[in-house]
């Protein structure tokens, strides 16, 4: 029994093993964290050929899940990294300015820009919708995010040069409030697709939030909630269906604020009764009758700049 455990214990990761291993953390770090876990990360490997291939393989993907915004360099304007805007591995489009952004993911950073070339754009005819959803997004993302920024990217049919063919725009919102030093980081990020059929005369629109909060000050409680939302319109003209879309989003994204605030109030009397414990390990009772000191919505709101 005492050789089978010398030879557990002897037992070393495979280089494959710690690569992986490394992966998953820095691709479950939470919303602003990542680079203070890769600094961990360095330090418990010990080993910088394997922090630095399973950093590369990682940042892009956390960089384009978490839809990270950069700043172009000279002020050109932001680019947010997401699988919608990219054209290669480095080099993510930002349709507002028809400019390139090339990133270094580790480093997240926006190294430098160059003019989009004609094929990566959408024709005449799709950029008017593009841009005037874009001008309405911005608007309510501006009333709404103060910590927000958006875009919006045509993902089908952007050669189309008339009506007749259907096409796809996705509206991308994204709002981050990092304060580390008060032990707390927020985020919310919404996707909306909205598939114009031509034939039917009628805009689908799909919607996927997604909003994250971390609380680390002598403790760990992390908030990682989701909601689908599917939605429709008439196809009009660009400026009427930009109108009706925002106003779709802002409806849906109101409304589940909301339903985030009415489902917390409602968790002292029973999630967080059934966790904790009657008499926790420091002897003193939780103060049930004055629960609205750790209103999780109101951190939320506060962190994430969301007014009403």
């Amino acid at each position: 029994m005492a050789d089978e455990e010398d030879e557990l214990q002897e037992t070393e990761l495979s280089y494959d093993q710690k690569k992986e291993i490394a992966k998953w953390f820095l691709l479950n770090a939470p919303a602003g964290e990542i680079n203070y876990v890769a600094k961990d990360l360095k330090e418990v490997l010990s080993d910088e050929e394997v922090y630095n291939e399973a950093a590369m393989e990682a940042f892009p993907v956390y960089n384009k899940s978490h839809m990270i915004c950069l700043e172009m360099p000279s002020r050109a304007g932001d680019v947010i990294i997401s699988s919608y805007s990219e054209i290669t591995e480095n080099e993510y489009l930002d349709p507002r300015t028809a400019q390139v952004a090339i990133v270094d993911h580790v480093k997240q950073i926006c190294t430098k820009v160059r003019p989009a070339y004609d094929e990566e754009l959408p024709s005449s005819y799709i950029e008017e919708f593009r841009s005037a959803l874009d001008a309405e997004i911005q608007r309510y993302v501006s009333e709404s995010y103060p910590k927000g920024v958006s875009t919006v990217n045509c993902v089908k049919g952007k050669y189309a040069d008339g009506p007749g063919t259907d096409f796809e725009l996705v509206v991308i919102i994204t709002a981050r409030k990092l304060s580390p030093q008060n032990f707390c980081n927020g985020s919310w990020r919404s996707v909306w697709n909205i598939d114009f059929q031509d034939e039917s005369q009628v805009l689908d629109i799909k919607g996927k939030v997604q909003v994250g909060a971390h609380y680390f000050e002598e403790g760990n409680v992390e908030l990682d909630a989701k909601k689908e939302f599917q939605d429709s319109t008439i196809f009009q003209s660009a400026d009427d269906c930009a109108i009706a879309i925002a106003n779709i989003i802002r409806h849906h994204e109101t409304e589940y604020l909301g339903a985030l605030e009415v489902a917390y109030s409602k968790l002292p009397d029973n999630t967080f009764k059934d966790l904790r414990r009657k008499l926790p390990v420091t002897r003193t009772l939780f103060p049930w009758q004055n629960t609205l000191q750790f209103s999780l919505t109101r951190e939320v709101e506060k962190e994430l700049g969301l007014g009403k």
